[in-house]
Formats: structure tokens, sequence, C-alpha cells
């Protein structure tokens, strides 16, 4: 299907990146839109997918969603009714922090499924009351400072929901590879909206399905994609694991346990920060550009922010993975303390050795997984391959390189 936007306009020159807020004169005038070429969805599910996209600054667009992983959930249920993996009727369950629990939520209401939740503390009453009008059954954690205890937690419950009920499917967005299916729709419709030349793709890490799946997909329809992740401290996904960040519990950043789903060799930069970083991200988004997100897209937009003004020779897509609703109190209630963004930037490092907070950087250069993050083994099955090559900036690797063992995911 085309795009149902006009194609974003090609970078402005470098001296236009700080000039502030984005004027919106030069908006396309409504009667030069074709009536033929706005959709009428079937389903609310396909209007979220749809992102909108922001120019942030001269190089710099925000793709930004209500619901980010939609595209996971969509394209890897539709994967598994295709496949005959799962069946109309059947229970789907899955562990999340929430907004994978919504899109799952979102996906069975569309396929008449049934759908069971294992949810993080950091659900909250306005997720979980949206997660059970839609028909999904809701079991909670109760309140935890620390990443790890909430998500081994989740991981227990799985567990022993799955050796009392076999018949469920146990949906494993952190290991089975399906989920990365859905993002090749998102990738077409990014390449329609951007301008041509290089590309980097700068978005927080959590499952790697997101990142991962949109540059593979990207790079497979000829783009020339820098990859850029974006990490707490504290996570064992790049490496972090030995350092304590008490405020960064981050939905949809980061993880306690190693991750079958997260493709090192894409990732040709990697930033570490903490939550106060992430923080003044987040609210200089919406007091610059009213955009009202999540603590991920704040720590991607102060990366891309950095990131610009050491090269402005490439379009900055920034990956706004869902809304700043979660995190009124815990953010936007304190944005008072926020950080000025302008006087923040990180240390250079060389090695996970040097790594140290509040913010570091890092060319990853398509290293494998860390010792900490390497998945060894897998209980209920291996989790699919990847089905196709990709590339690492025009390098190629293939399905061997990656750690698909899968293993204990929650």
């Amino acid at each position: 299907m085309p795009p149902t936007t006009p194609a974003i306009p090609r970078p402005a020159p470098p001296d236009a990146a700080d000039a502030g807020p984005v004027a919106t004169d030069a908006a396309v005038p409504l009667e030069s839109v074709p009536l033929d070429s706005v959709p009428v969805h079937a389903h609310i599910t396909d209007a979220l997918k749809s992102a909108a996209f922001i120019r942030l600054s001269g190089s710099i667009v925000l793709a930004r969603f209500e619901t980010m992983k939609v595209y996971a959930a969509l394209g890897a249920v539709r994967a598994l009714l295709e496949s005959g993996r799962i069946t109309p009727g059947q229970t789907l369950v899955d562990s999340s922090s929430g907004i994978y629990a919504l899109a799952l939520a979102m996906a069975c209401h569309r396929y008449g499924l049934h759908c069971h939740i294992v949810a993080s503390t950091t659900v909250d009453t306005v997720m979980r009351a949206q997660l059970e009008v839609l028909g999904a059954t809701v079991e909670q954690m109760p309140p935890s400072q620390s990443l790890r205890l909430d998500q081994e937690r989740r991981v227990r419950r799985v567990h022993a929901l799955l050796a009392r009920r076999p018949d469920v499917h146990w949906m494993r967005q952190y290991h089975d590879g399906v989920h990365h299916t859905g993002y090749r729709e998102f990738a077409q419709r990014a390449s329609a909206a951007l301008p041509n030349g290089h590309l980097t793709v700068v978005g927080a890490v959590g499952t790697g399905a997101s990142t991962g799946g949109l540059t593979t997909a990207l790079r497979e329809r000829g783009r020339t994609v820098r990859l850029v992740g974006v990490q707490p401290f504290g996570s064992v996904t790049f490496g972090s694991e030995g350092f304590s960040d008490p405020e960064a519990i981050i939905a949809g950043i980061g993880s306690s346990i190693p991750f079958g789903n997260v493709r090192h060799e894409l990732y040709d930069t990697v930033h570490w920060l903490d939550f106060r970083h992430a923080m003044a991200g987040t609210v200089e988004l919406l007091r610059r550009h009213a955009v009202f997100a999540g603590l991920s897209t704040g720590a991607a937009h102060l990366v891309a922010r950095w990131e610009e003004a050491q090269e402005r020779n490439t379009t900055y897509l920034v990956l706004g993975a869902d809304t700043g609703h979660r995190y009124t109190e815990r953010v936007f209630g304190r944005h008072e303390e926020a950080q000025d963004p302008a006087g923040l930037r990180p240390e250079r490092i060389d090695s996970l050795e040097q790594l140290r907070p509040p913010w570091s950087v890092m060319e990853w250069a398509g290293r494998p997984a860390p010792s900490g993050a390497q998945v060894t083994h897998d209980p209920h099955g291996s989790a699919p391959k990847p089905t196709s090559a990709g590339t690492r900036s025009g390098a190629p690797w293939t399905a061997e390189k990656t750690l698909w063992t899968a293993g204990d995911a929650r």
C-alpha cells in the first residue's frame, strides 16, 4: 500500500539543525491530499501501526508511535496462524512491561484469540484496565525496585503456567524470531517517507525486534543503514549489568536476562545512559517539539542530538515506541529537575572495561553478544533462526553468526 502521507522533505542545511521548534507553515494544505489516499481501517491495529514522521531538526526525524509493538505482535500472530503453529480460539501468553502486552491483546482481539499477560510491576492501572477490557487476563508482579527481580518473577510465573496449561502458546517475544517479521512493513513505510541516501536508525534496545527487524528489512531493500542502540545501565544485553541505576526501570529498554532476539552483530554503535539523562531527553522532546513520548524515546532523542552534532550527512530516524502517559509522575511531574541536554555529552570508550555512568558511547562494530548476554539453552525448544541475511553497514552477516539457541525466556 502506498504511504498515506507525503514524503518528508530532504534535510535542511546544517545551520538549521539548532533553529528551535520546526515551523508548521510549510505543512501540506488539506485540499492537496487526495481523498482516496486517506484509508478507513477495518481494525484499530491498522491505524496504530501507522507512525507519524516528525522532523525534529535538519536531519533528525522521529517515527512517533502510540504503540510500536503492534508491528511485532500483529506480524507474529499472523505468521503463527498462517503456519498452523496456533489456531483460532487458542490462548496466547507472554510476559510484558506493558507495551507489548497491549499490542498482543489487540492482535488477539483482531484474530479471535485469548490472551493472558504476566505483567511487570511497571504496568499502571490505565494499561491494566485497557488489557482487561480487551478481554485479556492479567497477573501482575508485586512492586519491585529491581528490574532483575521483576523479570525473574515473571519468568517463574510463565513456566508455572506452561506446566499447568500445555495447551497455551507462549509467544516468547524475547526469543522467537517471528517478532521481527512485522517490521518489514514499517521499513517499507519509512523508505517511502525518508529521503534517499545514508540512514542512521537510533532506537532503544529491549527485545531487539524493532531495531533489528527494521534495520535488517531496510538493508535488504538496499539502504545503507547504520544502527545505533540505546541501553540503560544495569542491563546484560550490552554488558552493563555491573552497574546499578535504581531509577532506571525503563519499560521497553534493557534486560537483566539474555534475549535471543537481540542480534548483536547488527549494531554499529551503542550508547548507555542513566535515568537522569533519559529524563532530560524526554522532557526536552516535549518542551521543544511538543512530543509527549516515553522514556526510551527520550533517551533515543538525546542520543540522536549528540550523533547529529558529530555527523550531519545522514538522516537520523529515531524510534518513538510509545507515548509518555506511563511516565507522568516519574518523569514529567519532575520536569523542573530535568537537566539541559545542551550540556550533556557521553564519554567515548573503546571497551566494556571502560564503561561508566552516566553516559558512555562505544563503536560496537558488529561485535557478538557479551558473555552475560549469550543465551545457551531453551527448555521449550529453539527459537527460529533468521530466515534471511542482513548486513551491518554494508558488511554481510549470516544466521550462523547469531546466538539463536534461544533460552529461558520470560
